[in-house]
């Protein structure tokens, strides 16, 4: 069995504090084999810098995926290629840098592949995801090439995200949406054995707009006018997250999510107490 932790849009400051001061925790008490985090947003809001995804690795995190604000860090051009466990959508146009696909072993020697994809509803038009997913995933089936599958779909709508899941149904392991920064409550096991959920929730703080200062927000939204840039919220984060159990064969076991500090009620899977 692979224990596997799929943390949601780490946001700001206070996000990176909160995922911090937990993965190490929730390694040890859930035996985790595998913790992936998306953290497109982690550099204040936008982007992700070399610096703080260092941070990740050393606290524990396996691999990073990332989204639509992928390389709003200008360095991201850069450091991306010499980070192989930093994973950007892999649905980019060709010759952009790093990899939208990465095969992660643990100390076990489980294999792990990670892919990640941007959806194209309400978003910048880029190659086709399915198709991008279903080459991915054939290049190393389940049980055969990889030991578990994990498609992370930053996308906007759900229809997207839930078409997708059942368009790999039995092919991966995981399917999990990111992007929209609200945890979904549909946590499910597909009818083919693939774990999913809409949206995994963001880890930042609730008391803002979808992770940011409420002021500005609400000033575009009333008058229209920009008047500053956006800036995360700083108060205490909820960690939102999705737990599963992978099997021999690849396929999802068990589901559930988690939902640690801030002002969410909180939630964990009662198959790991």
């Amino acid at each position: 069995m692979i224990r596997l932790l799929f943390v949601g849009d780490i946001v700001g400051r206070s996000g990176r504090a909160v995922l911090l001061e937990q993965v190490t925790l929730l390694r040890s008490r859930w035996g985790l084999d595998f913790v992936i985090v998306n953290g497109e947003n982690a550099a204040g809001g936008f982007g992700l810098t070399e610096a703080i995804f260092e941070e990740f690795l050393a606290a524990g995190v396996d691999a990073v995926t990332l989204g639509n604000h992928a390389f709003d860090q200008r360095e991201a051009l850069v450091f991306i290629e010499r980070q192989p466990r930093l994973v950007r959508p892999a649905n980019y146009p060709l010759g952009t840098p790093g990899r939208g696909a990465a095969m992660i072993e643990n100390a076990k020697g489980a294999r792990l592949l990670v892919v990640n994809v941007l959806g194209r509803i309400f978003m910048d038009a880029l190659d086709d995801p399915f198709a991008i997913v279903k080459r991915e995933l054939g290049l190393c089936p389940l049980a055969e090439g990889c030991d578990a599958a994990v498609v992370d779909i930053h996308a906007e709508a759900s229809s997207e995200k839930w078409a997708l899941g059942h368009f790999i149904d039995g092919k991966a392991s995981l399917v999990v949406g990111t992007h929209t920064h609200v945890p979904s409550a549909d946590c499910r096991i597909l009818p083919g054995g693939t774990g999913f959920i809409t949206d995994v929730g963001m880890t930042g703080d609730y008391d803002s707009v979808i992770g940011m200062e409420k002021d500005e927000p609400l000033r575009r939204f009333t008058s229209k006018i920009p008047s500053a840039r956006f800036e995360p919220a700083t108060g205490p984060a909820t960690l939102c997250a999705v737990a599963a159990e992978i099997g021999p064969n690849g396929l999802t076991k068990a589901i559930a999510p988690v939902r640690i500090g801030g002002i969410l009620s909180p939630a964990a899977p009662d198959f790991w107490n």
